[in-house]
């Protein structure tokens, strides 16, 4: 695995989009929980209870910033066979999607935006922030794991 690791990450390429998703991820979701405020100054709060949502966001952040640059990595090496490398970058952009689901600021929007459904689904997401960032988690791990296995078969790298 960490011979894998290196052959991806030793070009500067993924090395670089790999920083960037993990500080922009990281960055939106603590605006989004409202761990990050940036009026009027920029303040960071993590208040007494809330510590297992900011880990979450921390592990969800990092895992996106391991597995997209891998299964980019793994696009290129395989171009020909569309088959097989969409299911790698799908579950990639499903679990970051699940983790970037509160609403925090944002649910006054969607509540007058979508009314009564819209209030529904804000108030599923809210009780429901913390089980659905591990189901996220869960599912980039899963994908972590298949796209080391595919690297490892198709692409040819040893481990």
């Amino acid at each position: 695995m960490d011979n894998i690791l290196k052959t991806v990450f030793s070009n500067l390429k993924y090395l670089v989009l790999s920083l960037s998703i993990f500080s922009i991820m990281m960055f939106v979701l603590l605006i989004l929980s409202e761990y990050v405020f940036l009026e009027p100054y920029v303040v960071g709060h993590i208040p007494s209870g809330t510590e297992l949502g900011f880990s979450l966001i921390v592990i969800l952040s990092a895992l996106s910033a391991l597995v997209v640059p891998m299964n980019i990595f793994r696009i290129d090496m395989l171009k020909r066979s569309k088959q097989k490398m969409s299911g790698g970058i799908i579950g990639s952009f499903v679990g970051a999607a699940a983790g970037a689901c509160s609403c925090g600021p944002l649910g006054f929007a969607v509540i007058s935006t979508f009314g009564s459904v819209g209030a529904t689904a804000t108030a599923f997401l809210t009780n429901y922030e913390l089980p659905i960032r591990i189901l996220a988690i869960a599912i980039l791990t899963i994908t972590y794991f298949t796209t080391v296995k595919s690297l490892k078969i198709e692409c040819k790298i040893k481990s």
